[in-house]
């Protein structure tokens, strides 16, 4: 029987570990490009590689490298001269601007000072010409401060400001109807002195016959101060008839249907003893008896009217 002879084919070498990589190891393998390397090759033969052999290369090249030192000096150069003069103009400029604002905090210090002068000087005009009501007239004039029982009436806005439906303002322009508009503190401010009130001051804003309560934008305005939610009202008089006859009446009520309707947070409680600031600037006004001309009719002088 004949014997097969032994298998004598060599066995396949291992599998590299980066096979599935051959991609990346060709790239490391490969990282000069051929032409790169050929051309590379091509100047190492001529002897053009490496630095310049003649005089003249080897002059130009100095000449390059002199010039760009000579540009890099200079350009540091230059900023270091230029930067003293910015710091200086800096300087300059914030010395300015402080002298200018010492100046207008100075402008503004006199004219506080005098429109407090103007302020006395207005009282005790009105003072001396209420001749025995002095007092009363400059009470009512918010020429003096007030200090007596009363009742505090905080209005503040509702927590969620973008609720909407009809109700007692259901023609407004605003589409936040839950916030406090001029015209609620104006309703406000009216059933107060209906109802019984002698001084009435808008978070610490005395206020007037004269006084405005107005709107600019979502701001209220009282003669011209902006105020901020939430609106503490303090009202001088006979506390408990005083809350009492603002809860009846019409603005009461109207403030009432605000608070059910729109969630505008209210309250209300009568007070021992509250103190109202002076009117921070008054007007000062006269009138006289008007005296009708002689037309020569023999019309008498009644001497009513005012001017």
């Amino acid at each position: 029987m004949s014997q097969q002879p032994p298998d004598r084919s060599t066995a396949s070498p291992p599998a590299r570990p980066d096979a599935s990589m051959s991609l990346l190891t060709n790239v490391m393998d490969h990282s000069l490009d051929d032409g790169y390397a050929e051309a590379s090759a091509r100047r190492e033969a001529d002897g053009s590689a490496g630095m310049p052999r003649t005089l003249k290369s080897r002059l130009g090249l100095a000449a390059c490298l002199v010039l760009a030192a000579l540009v890099v000096t200079l350009g540091a150069a230059q900023a270091r001269v230029s930067a003293p003069v910015l710091a200086k103009e800096r300087q300059e400029l914030i010395d300015r601007i402080d002298g200018e604002t010492a100046a207008a905090d100075t402008l503004e210090s006199q004219v506080d000072k005098l429109r407090d002068d103007v302020g006395r000087r207005q009282r005790k005009a009105l003072e001396k010409h209420g001749g025995d009501q002095g007092e009363l007239v400059a009470l009512l004039a918010g020429a003096t401060a007030v200090e007596g029982p009363g009742v505090k009436l905080v209005v503040d806005d509702a927590k969620d400001t973008d609720q909407g439906g009809g109700g007692p303002r259901e023609t407004s322009g605003f589409a936040d109807t839950g916030r406090v508009r001029d015209r609620d503190l104006q309703r406000v401010v009216n059933g107060l002195w209906q109802s019984g009130a002698e001084a009435i001051a808008i978070n610490g804003q005395r206020l007037t016959a004269l006084s405005a309560i107005r709107a600019a934008g979502d701001a209220i305005l009282v003669d011209n101060r902006p105020l901020v939610p939430p609106y503490t009202l303090l009202a001088v008089g006979n506390g408990k008839q005083l809350s009492t006859a603002f809860q009846d009446s019409a603005d009461g009520q109207y403030l009432q249907a605000l608070k059910d309707t729109f969630d505008i947070r209210t309250s209300m409680s009568v007070q021992e003893k509250v103190n109202l600031p002076v009117a921070p600037s008054l007007i000062v006004r006269t009138a006289e008896p008007y005296k009708a001309a002689d037309t020569g009719s023999g019309a008498a002088d009644t001497g009513k009217g005012t001017s």
